[in-house]
């Protein structure tokens, strides 16, 4: 089977052998993958990473030992914990010391023709959220791990900051709670997904200073952070959403000073995330820039890379 490889900043696509499921795994036929900035992180560094990337994916199930699961078309939960650790036993698999992470740590990816999965991490995808929506859950879960962090008020003023794939989703999750939401970006061809979307936006030529009490930093940028910290008021919330290869230099001073408190957001929950797609609240069709087949992966990384460019799909099959 076709399989990408990822190691030294290199993407090839190699001819691998079809995984083996062990007991509780479930063998899933990729339908599309989706290339996000973590992936381009790991290309530039990010983690020393060696192997298959891909953590954004839909599949169908074509082994498991649950019957049920058998056809199913599947999205799946990225952490692959023990189970019998105290962080476990809290329900939190994904601070797991054992945990291995699709695509990221110690467990192949999903950018290959099949893939392997704990059953337990895997959500049935409702028959109204097609194949390449489906492609969004992971992401959009992560966008939802906000609400399940953070209690910002129906109504709240919120500054989403940075107008890439993840922002476009938080702004969306964010508003969809009510929230009253700002989209700073400096794209305007991206902005108008929010603004279609019933999202107020600007441009972020001049940041306002100390004007929000929650702020989301979704840059993806080194400087992101100094920025947000800049528009959060005096004990404000600023919630840290951008993964950077590399040392982000802050100065700390702003937030001792006005007592600020920083929350660290990663992954989160699907079930939300399939909800919000079912429901049409969230609207992820405009964020796919293209469609590319796994066996050009080289090249869809490298238009995933350009600038303006949002969600690039990888394709193992029509769907």
């Amino acid at each position: 089977m076709l399989a990408v490889h990822l190691e030294n900043g290199e993407v090839r696509v190699r001819q691998v052998r079809k995984p083996r499921r062990a007991s509780g795994f479930a063998l899933i036929r990729l339908i599309y993958g989706g290339i996000c900035n973590t992936d381009l992180e790991l290309q530039r560094g990010y983690y020393g990473f060696s192997g298959t990337p891909g953590h954004e994916f839909v599949g169908e199930v074509v082994e498991a030992d649950r019957a049920d699961l058998i056809g199913q078309r599947v999205v799946g939960e990225i952490n692959l914990a023990c189970g019998q650790c105290d962080w476990c036993g809290r329900s939190l698999e994904r601070h797991c010391p054992k945990r291995t992470v699709l695509g990221i740590v110690k467990h192949p990816g999903a950018f290959r023709q099949f893939l392997t999965l704990p059953e337990q991490n895997l959500h049935i995808v409702p028959k109204t959220v097609t194949n390449k929506q489906a492609v969004f859950v992971e992401p959009l879960a992560a966008a939802c791990e906000i609400l399940e962090q953070v209690r910002i008020p129906q109504g709240a003023p919120v500054a989403v900051l940075g107008d890439g794939k993840l922002g476009l989703l938080i702004a969306q999750v964010l508003h969809a709670h009510g929230a009253e939401v700002m989209h700073f970006g400096r794209h305007p061809s991206k902005l108008r997904i929010s603004r279609d979307a019933g999202i107020e936006t600007t441009l972020a030529k001049s940041l306002p200073m100390q004007a929000y009490d929650w702020v989301v930093d979704a840059t993806g940028s080194a400087e992101g952070l100094q920025q947000a910290v800049g528009m959060t008021r005096p004990r404000g919330t600023l919630i840290l959403k951008s993964t950077v290869h590399g040392l982000v230099p802050v100065n700390t001073a702003p937030v001792i000073v006005n007592e600020l408190t920083l929350v660290g957001s990663r992954c989160g929950p699907f079930a939300p995330a399939l909800r919000l797609l079912k429901s049409g609240k969230v609207r992820v069709d405009a964020l796919i820039s293209g469609v590319m087949p796994l066996s050009e992966a080289r090249a869809a990384f490298a238009r995933a890379a350009e600038k303006g460019v949002l969600k690039v799909l990888l394709s193992n099959r029509l769907g």
